[in-house]
């Protein structure tokens, strides 16, 4: 984490499995801010746009549905 902060970079997730939870970092007037989850368990992320992670569906192991909403946004 102090790699990223030194170099800032922009964003980074992280995927705490045995708590089954997805935290998304943004960088922020210089400090690491978590993105929220939209009321469809939908991450999206600022710096590249168009990119959009269904973490509800990324955590129940539904790779089609977190596929399908990335074609959604791509």
């Amino acid at each position: 984490m102090r790699a990223d902060r030194r170099n800032q970079v922009q964003e980074y997730l992280v995927w705490q499995v045995y708590e089954q939870k997805i935290d998304w970092f943004r960088w922020r007037e210089g400090k690491y801010v978590t993105l929220p989850m939209d009321e469809n368990g939908i991450i999206r992320s600022e710096v590249f746009p168009g990119l959009w992670l269904s973490v509800l569906g990324l955590i129940a192991s539904n790779l089609v549905g977190v596929h399908s909403e990335l074609q959604k946004c791509l």
